[in-house]
């Protein structure tokens, strides 16, 4: 396993992220277990969730899963760098009681507790923002961090689908107040969805924050969709099926397929490997639904891309180019 700093913190994590929003709903607590264990073995201590995982009446229940993972002992807390988030409505499914929700300091007081309670632990690494709360001023907000640290309940504070304004804002007000501020960023990034190459990821470079990637394989459209479809291994739907309905979309991931069945290489894997190498990032959340799925991702750590293959893959998939040149002169 590859390891590398977290932003501009001391704290060293693996190239891959496990991402576990598939537990519970698409995977169940023994299967969820035995990838946990799979990463662990690989190496990999970066494990990222949120305490609306589960979805639903179901919410919180993938912070249970991996809090019983925890409970098993062998030093699986201790070996693991843990990241949960907050922002999404926790009450009771189907209730809309005010206060449960975004990051006021009442709500992020209350969503930690709850967060340590299903996750069984006393600390989490990485606390992130699921998304801006525009009502919330950031003073508010850091004050909340603030004495959660103090606490000892969580060692960094981390943002998600934030902006680029919003992250200079953030750590602006922190370094005013002699906070440690945002140290890591987790935005969704791929081949097929680069803008966060104009803002976000420059903002998170001059502030020092970690980049995260989100959706890697935009959604399994990058991990070679329509070979899948031809051969019927796959059956897209939703978002997915929307936008492969776009001829063009078709043609550029015909094109990348086409590429990488030239030079004898797996989608999926290129998609991750792809990410490895730009700069800023710290590294992808992959999201196994089963322990295979988590071995195909692991092979992308020693995928090397040759300059040829990137240079073709910046021809299909362009960049914004960088902020303002990309809409100024």
């Amino acid at each position: 396993m590859k390891y590398t700093q977290l932003g501009r913190t001391g704290l060293k994590v693996s190239r891959l992220v496990l991402g576990t929003m598939n537990f519970g709903p698409q995977t169940d607590e023994t299967t969820s277990h035995g990838i946990l264990d799979a990463a662990l073995d690989a190496g990999l201590n970066f494990v990222d969730t949120a305490n609306v995982y589960g979805w639903g009446e179901n919410k919180g229940r993938t912070e249970e899963i991996i809090g019983s993972w925890f409970a098993k002992g062998d030093g699986r807390r201790d070996k693991t760098v843990l990241a949960t988030k907050v922002y999404g409505n926790m009450a009771p499914d189907g209730e809309s009681w005010p206060n449960h929700d975004k990051l006021s300091a009442l709500n992020i007081r209350r969503a930690v507790e709850a967060s340590l309670k299903r996750l069984g632990t006393d600390y989490i690494d990485l606390y992130q923002f699921h998304h801006v709360d525009r009502s919330t001023p950031f003073e508010e907000i850091w004050q909340a961090v603030d004495v959660l640290i103090q606490q000892g309940k969580i060692l960094y504070a981390g943002s998600s689908n934030f902006p680029g304004y919003k992250i200079a804002q953030a750590n602006e007000t922190a370094a005013r107040r002699g906070s440690v501020g945002l140290v890591s960023e987790q935005c969704i990034y791929n081949l097929f969805e680069r803008r966060a190459e104009m803002e976000v990821i420059p903002a998170a470079q001059e502030y020092g924050l970690g980049v995260i990637p989100w959706s890697p394989l935009h959604g399994g459209l990058l991990g070679g969709v329509l070979k899948k479809e031809t051969e019927g291994k796959r059956r897209t739907e939703g978002r997915a099926a929307e936008t492969l309905a776009d001829p063009a979309v078709r043609a550029r991931l015909q094109a990348y397929e086409d590429l990488l069945d030239k030079h004898g290489l797996a989608p999926g894997e290129v998609g991750l490997a792809w990410l490895l190498t730009r700069p800023g990032v710290t590294g992808p959340i992959v999201g196994p639904r089963t322990p295979d799925q988590l071995a195909g991702a692991l092979r992308a750590l020693d995928l090397e891309l040759s300059e040829e293959v990137l240079t073709a893959l910046d021809e299909i998939f362009p960049g914004p180019g960088p902020s303002p040149e990309a809409f100024a002169w």
